[in-house]
């Protein structure tokens, strides 16, 4: 994997701090809300380590215009996953277009995109470190599986926790 560029420290102090005030957003407030500090840092450090990580070319031949798709890794997939979920909690949280079921969306979308964030930061980190030898070499590693599931599970237990705590609380977070 190639060295980390200036741009790529960049996407990462962002994601780190994203992910860091994330958790403190969940363990404080329960769920990830655009009104309390922390959840606007969440917010707002994810936007831009989704919209930077689309300007991250490092597996394949690069960005090619005439193919974006094809110049498009998984990661790149995850951070326009991520966008959308962004947009959608946006929505939920601050318009009520969906009603009473709002609150119960916002904190899927929001909470997604806790996951979308540990899916490339595992695998970048596993693949990255230690310097001299990493600790998986193949995108397939059944290590970096067996992270994704955990993840996976992550999410829906904590998901489920937030949506319990939100109808104990009449969906006011």
């Amino acid at each position: 994997m190639p060295e980390i560029t200036l741009f790529g420290w960049f996407h990462t102090i962002i994601g780190i701090t994203a992910l860091l005030s994330g958790i403190y957003s969940l363990v404080k407030h329960k769920v990830i809300l655009g009104r309390n500090t922390s959840g606007k840092i969440y917010l707002l450090c994810t936007l831009i380590a989704a919209a930077s990580a689309l300007g991250i070319f490092h597996q394949g031949d690069g960005f090619n215009p005439d193919d974006i798709m094809g110049s498009l890794n998984p990661a790149h997939h995850l951070a326009i996953l991520t966008l959308v979920a962004l947009f959608g909690g946006r929505v939920a949280e601050t318009t009520k277009l969906f009603g009473g079921l709002s609150p119960y969306l916002q904190a899927t979308a929001y909470s997604a995109t806790f996951l979308f964030h540990s899916i490339p930061a595992i695998t970048d980190g596993l693949m990255r470190l230690p310097v001299d030898g990493p600790v998986v070499t193949n995108i397939e590693d059944p290590l970096l599986r067996g992270f994704y599931l955990a993840f996976l599970i992550t999410y829906v237990v904590g998901l489920s926790l937030q949506i319990l705590w939100l109808r104990k609380n009449g969906g006011n977070g």
